[in-house]
């Protein structure tokens, strides 16, 4: 069935836009003469707004947002003004969601799909193997679009290498994020995830790495090489990295010390791994990729984690306007806890320590649901390998204290699968998610 659609701005902008919906299913009108709005909404189910038509600060731009507002009519904006305040200044506007310029084809209908079809937007800010677990489980849940906010502090291994080479933000785990997404056949994934073992200058490197090289040198950003392969893949979804700008993580531990760079903080090398991690910052600071803010403004369920607690997680949450989106969106806000503790970052840590750790950088109890693993269901010759390593599961401990700290639900779950490493299972967390969208927990 023929979706209704309105389309308010100038000619040209009108011209260009019909040519990117026409991959979807709808019934376009035109309103490029302010009289016209109000009675073609009425015959309308979804507006698109080009705020660049007009100016800004102009009366006709306000009264076109007022009349948007009246109608209960859902809208979007389309922008090239790439300000937090403009998404937020939306948002309050009532529009459902802020799509920057220039925009990627396969995004924007992705995401007036969405719209149109009420999909729960899922944004998942992480990095690392519980990110790519948590996509690959919920990319397959029904009325769904996953959006994957990627860490940019990795700089490690090939990311690191290319980081430093080339000036770009890490690929690794973008290039995790797409494949996790990935609706290519099974081959195109092993392509890109395909790691040379030799090579001069090659060793090491993963071939999607070196793909986002390249593409961010051709199209002048890691935004724009991350939708060049999300095209390439067909990704039944959108990635971004959290951060347009390079930055390094930095720790200081309870002893005083002080560590640079993600990998030395996620190694522990030469320091004891009981050490706690006091305070952690990024030098310089990182400027928020505005596509992943208006994400998380406009989502209707924003998730955190899994993944190490400080080099995955928090380190997104260090960067102010993503602070800022997380606690402004009207999403439910997940967190979802690790099944592990980790030598060197979160040794004897058990749920409300993590917990605690998470509120403290979010600067405010904003979560809905909190997401436990039941470890009793742990294998014990899997445990023992891990407590080899100085690893050992993260207790749910004292519900009660947990309460005092947050409001949120707290959920108690299998969580992981039955493997020789110890991970979230995909679907197991997929189902935990399922409850949440549909109220059931």
């Amino acid at each position: 069935m023929y979706k209704k659609f309105l389309l308010i701005g100038s000619g040209s902008f009108i011209a260009e836009i019909k040519g990117v919906l026409s991959n979807l299913a709808l019934e376009v009108g035109i309103a490029n003469v302010y009289s016209e709005i109000t009675p073609k909404l009425k015959k309308a189910e979804i507006a698109v707004f080009d705020k660049d038509s007009y100016s800004s600060s102009s009366r006709l731009t306000k009264g076109i947002f007022n009349t948007l507002a009246r109608s209960r009519k859902d809208f979007v904006v389309l922008s090239a003004e790439k300000s937090t305040l403009d998404v937020l200044a939306a948002k309050e506007a009532g529009a459902v969601d802020y799509i920057l310029k220039p925009y990627n084809i396969r995004e924007v209908n992705l995401r007036l799909s969405a719209i149109l079809n009420k999909k729960k937007r899922i944004s998942c800010i992480g990095g690392g193997t519980g990110l790519f677990n948590l996509l690959l489980g919920i990319k397959s849940l029904p009325a769904v679009l996953p959006i994957s906010i990627v860490s940019t502090a990795d700089d490690g291994g090939s990311s690191g290498r290319l980081r430093d080479s080339f000036g770009i933000l890490p690929p690794g785990d973008i290039r995790r994020s797409l494949v996790a997404l990935s609706n290519a056949p099974a081959i195109m994934n092993k392509i890109i995830q395909y790691r040379f073992s030799k090579g001069k200058g090659f060793s090491g490197h993963s071939f999607g790495n070196l793909l986002l090289t390249v593409l961010n040198d051709i199209e002048g950003s890691m935004s724009n090489a991350v939708r060049g392969v999300g095209d390439i893949l067909n990704i039944n979804g959108i990635v971004y990295p959290i951060a347009s700008t390079e930055s390094v993580l930095y720790a200081q531990f309870e002893d005083g010390s002080i560590v640079k760079g993600e990998t030395n903080i996620d190694l522990c090398n030469g320091r004891l791994p009981e050490l706690h991690i006091k305070k952690c910052w990024h030098k310089p600071v990182p400027k928020c990729d505005i596509n992943a803010y208006s994400a998380i403004i406009n989502s209707d369920i924003v998730t955190i984690g899994p993944g190490d607690l400080y080099t995955s997680v928090i380190t997104n949450l260090l960067i102010k306007d993503i602070r800022e989106a997380i606690v402004k969106s009207r999403a439910k806000k997940v967190y979802i806890c690790n099944l592990m503790t980790k030598p060197g970052e979160t040794s004897g840590l058990d749920a409300f320590g993590h917990i605690s750790e998470i509120l403290r950088y979010l600067k405010k109890d904003c979560l809905d649901y909190v997401i436990l693993a039941d470890n009793r269901r742990l294998r014990r010759d899997a445990l023992f390998r891990y407590a080899q390593k100085g690893q050992f599961p993260v207790q749910v401990g004292n519900l009660a204290k947990i309460r005092k700290i947050t409001r949120a639900q707290v959920i108690i779950a299998d969580l992981s699968h039955e493997q020789e490493l110890i991970r979230h299972d995909s679907q197991k967390i997929r189902d935990q998610i399922a409850k949440v969208i549909k109220g059931r927990v």
